[in-house]
């Protein structure tokens, strides 16, 4: 089973720079988007969906902003929107999709960008899904997490990490939640597999930042640690344009 996770930076814009054909070349089980900036009501009929794909649509009420959507090839066992916060719920964060062994969640973490009440919310936001995670753990639940986690976690995720300790995406404040999932049965799929390896997922249009490889980690597969037998790659596209960040693929037995 192929998972694949992809912060398009606008669903429409991805559409048009080749999205769907990067999707009939891979045939991933699973595409979760994340940044998808549309409401479906806003799509036509051919932007809906993908052939071989049924399509679960998670918007922010805020028009053109945040959002997820996950395209499945087999039907999910359930599908669930959002965390049960408004306050988080409205901004179109996540989509839960039961499978047979797993649940797995399809997330766009928040941004801390735009100053210290948004970094507040972001570590809140962390928060709030942890306890869910636990209580699903608790009740033998299996998950995937997935998506953009906006920070990056330790120095080998990025390029210039002394030049950043005080920029949103990589204070301490921030790393350290990473930290509390690993605690609470995650692991860190890439970095399981590839302690050493320098992998990037986003780079900043400035500068010719992807062009220089000047980079970060920020769109991860969490896995509890029961599940992490059945995985067998975690992939990082960089070569794939379309969007800011690149995607990335989980093969799972």
């Amino acid at each position: 089973m192929k998972i694949s996770t992809w912060n398009v930076n606008g669903y429409r814009a991805a559409w048009n720079k080749g999205l769907p054909t990067w999707v009939q070349a891979t045939q991933p089980d699973v595409l979760c988007l994340q940044e998808i900036k549309v409401k479906p009501e806003q799509l036509n009929l051919e932007q809906l969906g993908m052939p071989g794909y049924e399509a679960y649509w998670n918007p922010a009420e805020r028009p053109g902003y945040s959002g997820v959507a996950t395209f499945l090839r087999a039907p999910a066992q359930k599908v669930e929107y959002g965390l049960g916060e408004p306050r988080f719920d409205c901004e179109g964060r996540v989509i839960r999709s039961h499978h047979s062994g797993f649940i797995l969640m399809n997330i766009y973490f928040p941004s801390g960008q735009r100053g210290r009440e948004r970094v507040d919310f972001k570590l809140e936001f962390y928060g709030n899904l942890l306890a869910t995670c636990d209580r699903l753990h608790a009740a033998g639940e299996q998950m995937i997490i997935t998506g953009d986690f906006n920070t990056a976690h330790q120095e080998i995720d990025l390029a210039n990490p002394r030049q950043n300790r005080t920029t949103s995406g990589f204070l301490p404040e921030e790393r350290v939640w990473i930290d509390y999932f690993l605690d609470h049965g995650f692991v860190d799929a890439y970095r399981q597999l590839y302690p050493d390896r320098v992998g990037y997922t986003w780079w900043t249009y400035r500068s010719g930042a992807r062009a220089r490889n000047v980079g970060w980690r920020l769109d991860y597969f969490l896995v509890s640690r029961g599940l992490m037998d059945r995985v067998r790659e975690v992939t990082i596209h960089a070569e794939v344009m379309g969007s800011d960040h690149s995607p990335v693929s989980l093969t799972l037995d």
